[in-house]
């Protein structure tokens, strides 16, 4: 079975390194799926699940606050800017970290302000969306 060597990291270390037979992706525009031998690739990732499966069929979830993707053919390497284990993951916390951004944006009255909540918002949503999928797996 072909396997592509699958390294994520962020500036707090080595979250995931080792060899896969799929990885998906919460790529800007749009979920990607890597396999073995894919072209090469480089992209920004949005706030969201990295699901990395392995040789013996298991999958472990990584949640990204964003970041770079970089597909070689036999190689994919994450850089993130923040990243979690699943099990990491807080539901309460990732909802008041969601309904704080909700309010940061109603109370926004620049430009900058309205994006910056907008920005929080989304990674939000998208850190209670992979705590609660994530749940029922535990």
């Amino acid at each position: 079975m072909a396997t592509i060597q699958v390294d994520i990291v962020s500036a707090e270390g080595e979250i995931h390194s080792g060899e896969a037979t799929m990885v998906f992706a919460p790529a800007t525009m749009g979920e990607v799926g890597i396999a073995p031998r894919h072209a090469p690739m480089l992209t920004t990732l949005r706030p969201g699940e990295v699901r990395v499966q392995d040789v013996e069929g298991n999958e472990e979830t990584i949640y990204v606050t964003g970041g770079m993707l970089e597909v070689q053919p036999n190689q994919v390497t994450i850089l993130a800017d923040t990243a979690l284990r699943g099990d990491q993951l807080d539901g309460a916390a990732a909802l008041e970290a969601q309904r704080q951004a909700e309010e940061a944006l109603r109370g926004a009255s620049t430009e900058t302000d309205v994006a910056r909540a907008q920005a929080e918002l989304a990674e939000a949503q998208a850190r209670y969306r992979a705590a609660e999928k994530l749940k029922g797996k535990r």
